[in-house]
């Protein structure tokens, strides 16, 4: 027999108590206003608390699976997925539920739970993955496994999560009496979803870690479940539905349900891969688009609730329509977005969330308004809206792999934007109209295809763009400037080295391998142009091997090194952290590229537990060389890696590459077991006549030649570093300081060189560990560390971009002062040398005056009074 409806059994029971029925009417309206009111906080922290687990959760993954793309479509897919089966599985149980509330509850109190042991559960589950799949598992073996791990692990969780919009609605509906809420309901719960991607990743996750921020949102969960079970009514039998629900028979609606799910996340996942080559692409990057996303999906569902119109054929054409052309308008928009970045660059995140509202704010609305047109369709016919939710999350469980293996390598994320516009138009309902909605958004997007965007990376003035590759990891491209030099981008405008740095590049590579007594086998982390894997590859009795994330990075090294097939190191293109947790092998020399701090996904190649894997991977004897961009550095992201380093490295050391203010870098090294450097074995090593033909072009001639490069060891760095918070997988204290880290872009590239300079003094007793080596080189290492950082003052003093006599007249004196210091310090003496023989052809007194005073500044050097003597015939008397 069927229930009595609600209304019925309320007015049943009012005549019982002796109330007036219009009195007892109007005390269940102020009741049903009260709880409908109070309902909100519950709607909007429920998908505050569902987005913070995302990020979180989808964060913790990547540093153990990896950033590899089908690594990351994985995790979506088990996420997505899991979402997908809840609100399936839960659907009748809901509908069914003498009270929704005892339901929703239950649902936040297993979220929670969950919540509350993934703190331990994901990390360690995690852990465990990467040595079975290998170091180079073939995509689908990664994938699937990436799917595996979140769709097992986190399977309550997420099938809990699955079924709450459901309960919320029909919550909602019991507490206003109203049949047409879903629309509300959802924008509510996404409006609270934006709240949870900008608190979780602007405030929890900086302040407290990943852990901390999972139990801020348990109890996010707890308050929604103890606040559901307050509110809620008592369970009577009326609060079964009064009409048997209805199987959803029109495949028209299931289709465009799942195409809808399936279009609205290949459209973000294009938007947001546009966006990282106008944007810095940061954390808050990704943040702030996500948020824009979400901003408009909930304004469009709570406009489509508050419009009150029906979720008829022609209100569905006109939406359909309407999100095409948004999607187009975007296409049309997206080409301007560096401009716009520009504009608004003053404003910090805050300009690139304003950038990225222009870009999703129309499509990401029309896509709200249409989900709550078809998720309400959904609750007429079967009094629930779970159907709805689950259709949706399958078609979104797989669009990241549409959008990552089929469009963007196919058509490109920028047309691709084209054929998601399309993909709208065909979901038209049938009839005479729907020519009339789709003319217009078709004629658009055919004259865009015909017409189409220029590339966003940027070409020099005066330059070329030779080649690009664009993937669903990044864009890569080679462009080169007006003089020739050629150049590695990545996302347009992520300079990776060039013909220029070749030296540099190569230097990277030479000081751990001539650091290790007997180096065979050396694994370099991060290739680049691929010279410092190949300047290692130079020495001799080395084994090379690189790994590289971007296979498009790949595709491009022969326009940088070429090197002969018998030479050439082996690559594997995978995620550094995840290759170095599977690697069985022993390597002695292992060396970390440099990895910009601020990149999403960068800041994870600088914590503790990484550092703690290589050294793992380390043969007896063996070093870690990792190094530092102190361009794209800011102090405290500088210290909190020294610190982590020292805690796994404690004889750690610091060492520059060169003395260039331009481009300056660090290098900390540590071995495996402490060894001590042997200033003997390698002073045999550059005489050896194998490793000298390598070394020397490069400057490493004599032990002090290498030597000179140190900074600081243990002791000193420790002082430098200080207390403070450690960068962990647990706490990414660098990815999250990626604000200050870009904003350290537009500062002198050398301002945090010099501040290390000046707060390290280097010690030769720390790195010289006998009496007789401290005896010979103690005294003479002291003068040249001394004249390294006067040079280094000299070459950010130096105004602008001199050239010629005014370079010569504005950089001489710091070099003199140099040379003063230490007459053994080459890179002072040889530019000198080099501008005094450039004004013999052109003022010749002035050559003679200089000549002078580098004979006075390093008598014992030769060079210069040879030259007085022989273009002169004057001695320096």
């Amino acid at each position: 027999m069927q229930s009595k409806p609600d209304g019925i059994a309320i007015a049943s029971a009012d005549r019982f108590a002796g109330v007036v029925p219009d009195e007892a009417a109007a005390v269940r309206a102020r009741q049903a206003a009260s709880r409908a009111g109070a309902l909100v906080p519950i709607v909007t922290a429920s998908g505050f608390a569902g987005l913070g687990y995302e990020i979180v959760w989808t964060r913790q993954l990547s540093l153990t699976l990896g950033t590899e793309m089908m690594a990351v479509l994985g995790v979506l897919a088990g996420f997505f997925g899991g979402l997908a089966l809840g609100a399936f599985a839960l659907d009748r149980l809901i509908r069914r539920s003498t009270s929704p509330w005892r339901v929703y509850a239950t649902l936040e109190a297993v979220i929670a739970v969950w919540g509350l042991i993934s703190v331990r559960l994901l990390p360690a589950a995690g852990r465990a993955l990467p040595p079975l799949l290998g170091t180079e598992p073939s995509a689908a073996l990664l994938w699937a496994g990436s799917l595996a791990l979140p769709t097992l692990v986190l399977l309550p969780a997420t099938m809990a999560m699955g079924g709450t919009l459901a309960a919320l609605e029909r919550m909602t509906r019991q507490a206003r009496g109203a049949g047409r809420v879903t629309a509300g309901v959802y924008g509510a719960n996404t409006a609270g979803a934006l709240a949870g991607t900008l608190a979780s990743t602007f405030l929890l996750i900086p302040a407290l870690g990943f852990s901390g921020t999972l139990l801020c949102l348990v109890g996010v969960n707890a308050f929604c479940a103890l606040a559901a079970l307050a509110l809620g009514p008592a369970a009577t039998k009326a609060g079964v539905e009064e009409r048997r629900p209805e199987r959803i028979r029109d495949l028209r609606l299931t289709i465009t349900l799942f195409a809808t799910g399936l279009l609205g996340i290949i459209f973000e996942v294009l938007v947001v891969r546009l966006a990282a080559q106008v944007m810095e692409d940061t954390v808050y990057t990704f943040a702030g688009l996500l948020a824009a996303y979400l901003l408009g999906t909930a304004a469009g569902s709570l406009l489509w609730q508050r419009s009150g119109r029906d979720a008829n054929d022609g209100n569905l054409r006109g939406l359909l329509a309407a999100t095409a052309f948004a999607c187009i308008a975007t296409a049309v928009l997206a080409p301007y977005a560096r401009r716009l970045v520009e504009i608004v660059a003053f404003a910090d995140v805050y300009g690139e969330l304003a950038v990225a509202i222009a870009l999703f704010l129309l499509p990401a609305t029309a896509m709200g308004a249409l989900f709550g047109l078809l998720a309400q369709r959904v609750s007429d016919h079967r009094g629930s809206v779970g159907t709805a939710v689950g259709i949706n999350s399958l078609g979104a469980c797989i669009a990241p792999l549409v959008a990552a293996q089929l469009l963007i390598p196919g058509l490109g994320a920028w047309t691709a934007l084209l054929a998601v516009a399309l993909g709208y138009l065909l979901l038209l309902p049938p009839g005479r109209s729907a020519l009339l909605w789709s003319a217009a958004p078709a004629v658009a997007a055919l004259l865009l295809w015909l017409n189409p965007a220029p590339s966003l990376t940027r070409v020099p003035a005066g330059g070329a763009l030779l080649a690009v590759r664009e993937g669903p990891m990044a864009t890569a491209s080679v462009v080169d400037d007006a003089a020739g030099t050629r150049y590695l981008e990545i996302n347009g405008h992520f300079r990776m080295g060039g013909t220029s740095s070749t030296r540099s590049d190569y230097r990277q590579a030479m000081l751990p391998l001539l650091l290790h007594e007997a180096p065979r086998d050396a694994l370099f982390l991060g290739i680049g142009t691929g010279a410092t894997m190949v300047g290692g590859a130079q020495m001799p009795g080395i084994s090379v091997r690189g790994v590289e994330l971007s296979r498009e990075v790949m595709e491009l090294l022969p326009w940088f090194v070429n090197p002969a097939p018998a030479s050439r190191p082996l690559v594997t293109v995978a995620d550094a952290r995840r290759y170095v947790a599977a690697d069985t092998g022993q390597h002695d020399v292992i060396i970390a590229d440099l990895f910009h701090p601020a990149l999403d996904g960068s800041g994870a190649l600088y914590t503790v537990e990484h550092f703690e894997a290589i050294k793992r991977r380390l043969a007896p004897g063996g070093i870690f060389c990792q190094w530092l961009p102190l361009y794209q550095l800011d102090l405290p992201s500088l210290r909190t890696i020294v610190r982590g380093f020292l805690d796994i490295y404690p004889d750690g050391s610091a060492w520059l590459n060169h003395y260039s203010v331009r481009t300056p870098m660090l290098a900390l090294l540590g071995t495996r077991n402490g060894r001590p450097l042997d200033t003997e074995a390698l002073a045999a090593r550059l005489r050896d006549s194998a490793t000298a033909s390598v070394a020397r072009p490069f400057g490493f001639e004599t032990p002090l030649d290498l030597l000179g490069q140190y900074v600081a060891g243990p002791q000193a760095l420790a002082a430098f570093a200080g207390d403070g918070p450690r960068n962990t997988d647990d706490f990414p204290f660098v990815t999250f300081d990626a604000r200050r880290n870009v904003r350290a872009l537009t500062a002198a590239p050398w301002s945090l060189l010099l501040a290390v300079t000046k707060d390290i003094r280097s010690d030769p007793n720390e790195l010289l560990t006998r009496a007789t080596e401290r005896e010979q080189l103690g005294a003479r290492l002291n003068a040249y560390w001394a004249a390294r950082n006067r040079f280094l003052e000299a070459g950010a003093a130096l105004p602008g971009d001199p050239r010629g006599a005014a370079l010569i007249e504005a950089a001489s004196p710091g070099l003199i002062d140099a040379l003063r210091l230490s007459q053994e310090f080459d890179p002072a003496y040889g530019p000198l040398m080099g501008m005094a023989r450039s004004l013999l052809g052109s003022d010749r007194a002035a050559a003679a005056r200089l000549l002078r005073k580098i004979n006075e500044a390093a008598p014992s050097r030769r060079e210069a009074r040879d030259l007085l003597l022989r273009e002169f015939g004057l001695r320096n008397e």
